[in-house]
């Protein structure tokens, strides 16, 4: 076959199979070094990971546990006859997002702020510092700490709004995921104290002056059961006290008068003897909290999580312990905080540590569901709360998560490497939180609850109101972007694509505005999941096919709704590059016209040439994809057509500077191309795809079409490069 000239950009390569492989190379099974001391097998929900080589993608035979493990919604998941409640890492920042916003101005930042977030009871979520909480996000436990000098009790991670800070969103701690297991049986987190309002604290020296170092570590004795031990350490030059409340509550699902899943009956936590705390919920059911005060003692102190209506709004609490009452029982010395009765929705144990310099101490306390209670893990039987057998639980689950990694990561790292590797890796199951905002509801408010103004019933994402996010999703960072943007988690595939599409095909952006469009990458990341996920040949073609009816959909809306006068050209807006533009390309535009995108047509050049691929795999298995595949394949190159026909006057490609830029097509018909060479330009490198003749004439029906196109149209088949046997 002749060789086609081709512009750099947007080609589809036909090979002959001796000169491309077809699937990648082969992963190799190598494994590490095997810890000193563990000889035994790792868990079962652990080894299946390794088993199936993929991190955090896994057979539908092979999840054991993780099954009775999923985020419930209520819409016919499977559930095991005991399904565990498991843990998940919280939310770091609940207070300044859209969620919570219930302002007639829509400024989520000054609704609720920092300094509200303390005497306020959430509506949607909840937030801590080193915080777990079960799946659903009912039952919280973090830390809160005082380090004698500070204004507040430090119950989360402090920042800076966009408003108040000089490069936007920034929180102000210090604070590192230093390992996780996929399934949580062991995390553990570092936390720093000192803070500074302005600086980042590295640069403002007061780390000089000493610190505390607070490690927390988690590690599950079964499912239910969750052992906790707080490591204080004093980075200081001299004696100091810091004051540290391990602190367990229930999130406010009562008050609202809400009748959607997941409300219910008030739950309550209790003292039952100095040391520890029931606690009974309608859907989780009986709970115990016990607090090791072998060292000293650690009294209990209960209030309820419920807003402080006084404190913020000048209305009579309607009852007087609020969610703020540990602040004012430690800060102003207020003892009539707290419930003396030792009863309500949270709870704390009082912890006061005073150490000499470089010094050391650990604080254990351990939560479980009242069916599953402490055993020994030799003999299976009952065992103490604390002591030796909860110690050579710690142990173990360290020692599994070592062998987990050892095993998970290549031999060809180096001891920097693997360390960074397994860093990131906990970063990803630290950054898994429970996201809750159900948009009809917010949109019009609750029962028990002041209305929300008029104008949000035509505002922020007011057209959203079929939306129901109630799952656990992994945040881009749990702080700055304590909420999902589409692109950034396009490995939420079934999520994003699936249960939270609108009606008309958009996938949903971000909860800033639902209706924003960020890159269409969603159909390369269904594409990376089902290749990984298993050998060709044994991958899960079921999911390929509902994520690509699904995905059709979405495509379809591009076409529709960034493509009007049907060009091929498409908008889009900023598309996560807000920083590239001489103005803000989501608003209307400075003049006249219509912006058409070279990072938009070639992201939907990108979408489409990864629809073809996905339904030349599905055609394989089931004819009916091959119209499809000629679909994508004609539409691709249509694409490729349009963006590269500059000497016609209506690409994007600039002849002269070798580049692709936006352009502004006026209503006179002239146009203006936007010369600012950025990653806009580079984006249509990403649209290429390689197909081997030998596979693709082995679908008769795209084969035909194909060559029809290619020998009938020559104008468009100048889009195609094709390579002869000896590569010319």
């Amino acid at each position: 076959m002749s060789k086609v000239n081709h512009k750099l950009w947007g080609r589809i390569q036909l090979l002959f199979p001796h000169l491309t492989s077809c699937g990648g190379r082969q992963r190799g099974t190598g494994k590490g070094k095997e810890i000193e001391g563990v000889n035994s097998p790792l868990p079962a929900d652990l080894q299946s990971l390794l088993d199936h080589q993929e991190w955090g993608v896994w057979r539908s035979g092979s999840r054991r546990r993780l099954n009775h493990d999923e985020p419930g919604r209520g819409r016919g998941r499977r559930r095991g006859k005991t399904p565990e409640r498991g843990q998940r890492t919280r939310c770091e920042r609940q207070w300044g997002t859209v969620r919570e916003d219930y302002s007639p101005h829509g400024d989520c930042w000054e609704y609720l702020p920092h300094d509200h977030a303390r005497s306020r009871a959430y509506r949607w979520g909840e937030d801590g510092l080193a915080g777990v909480c079960d799946r659903q996000g009912r039952l919280c436990f973090s830390l809160a700490l005082w380090n004698t000098r500070d204004a507040i009790l430090k119950e989360r991670l402090f920042g800076l709004t966009g408003p108040q800070g000089n490069h936007g969103e920034d929180v102000k701690e210090l604070y590192y995921y230093l390992d996780a297991t996929p399934t949580h049986s062991y995390l553990r987190y570092l936390y720093k104290t000192v803070h500074d309002p302005e600086y980042e604290l590295e640069d403002t020296g007061v780390l000089s002056a000493g610190y505390w170092d607070v490690e927390v570590e988690y590690a599950k004795a079964s499912p239910n059961n969750l052992l906790v031990e707080v490591t204080v350490t004093n980075r200081g030059l001299k004696e100091d006290t810091l004051h540290v409340l391990p602190t367990l509550w229930y999130r406010n699902t009562w008050v609202w008068g809400c009748t959607h899943e997941g409300c219910g009956l008030k739950p309550k936590l209790e003292a039952v003897g100095a040391t520890r705390v029931r606690g009974w919920h309608e859907s989780l059911g009986n709970y115990l909290w016990a607090v090791d005060q072998s060292g000293k003692e650690a009294p209990l102190l209960f209030t309820e999580n419920e807003t402080n209506t006084r404190k913020l709004f000048g209305v009579d609490n309607y009852t007087p312990y609020v969610k703020d009452a540990f602040h004012r029982y430690l800060i102003d010395g207020e003892k009539s905080a707290v419930n003396p009765k030792s009863r309500g929705t949270k709870v704390c144990a009082h912890h006061v540590v005073t150490l000499p310099p470089g010094a050391s101490t650990t604080l254990r306390s351990r939560l479980w569901q009242a069916d599953e209670p402490p055993l020994d893990l030799g003999t299976h039987t009952e065992s103490p709360v604390f002591g030796e057998a909860f110690a050579a639980i710690m142990k173990q689950r360290k020692q599994e998560a070592d062998v987990f990694y050892s095993r998970a990561l290549s031999p060809r790292l180096n001891a920097e490497q693997q360390l960074l590797a397994r860093q990131a890796m906990a970063g990803l199951v630290w950054t898994k939180q429970f996201y809750h905002y159900i948009v009809k509801d917010w949109l019009g408010g609750d029962q028990h609850q002041p209305p929300p103004p008029e104008s949000r019933r035509s505002g922020r994402n007011s057209d959203w109101g079929h939306l129901y996010n109630r799952d656990i999703i992994s945040m881009p960072d749990k702080w700055e972007y304590p909420w999902y943007a589409s692109w950034d988690l396009a490995f939420h595939v079934v999520a994003m694509a699936i249960w939270y599409m609108h009606p008309n095909g958009q996938i949903p952006a971000y909860e800033f505005a639902l209706g924003d469009v960020n890159p269409p990458v969603h159909a390369w990341a269904v594409m990376n999941v089902f290749r990984g996920s298993a050998p060709r040949g044994s991958r899960d073609t079921t999911f390929l096919a509902r994520a690509f009816n699904k995905l059709s959909l979405n495509f379809t809306w591009w076409v529709n709704r960034k493509d009007p006068h049907g060009r091929n050209l498409f908008g889009g807006g900023f598309l996560g590059l807000d920083n590239i533009g001489v103005f803000d390309r989501s608003r209307p535009l400075p003049v006249a016209g219509q912006l058409e995108q070279a990072d938009g047509t070639a992201w939907m050049a990108f979408f489409c040439v990864t629809m073809l691929d996905m339904a030349l795999v599905l055609a394989e298995r089931d004819p009916v994809y091959e119209d499809m595949a000629s679909k994508y394949f004609e539409h691709f190159i249509l694409i490729v057509d349009a963006i590269n026909c500059s000497g016609q006057g209506r690409g994007l490609w600039d002849d002269e500077d070798g580049f692709y830029y936006d352009y502004i097509r006026k209503p006179d018909g002239s146009s203006m191309p936007l010369k600012i060479r950025s990653l806009v330009g580079l984006v249509p490198l990403f649209a290429v795809l390689v197909l081997v003749r030998d596979e693709v004439s082995a679908l008769p029906g795209f084969y035909k079409r194909a060559s029809w196109l290619i020998q009938n149209r020559p104008d468009l088949a100048s889009r195609v490069t094709f390579m002869s046997e000896d590569g010319i």
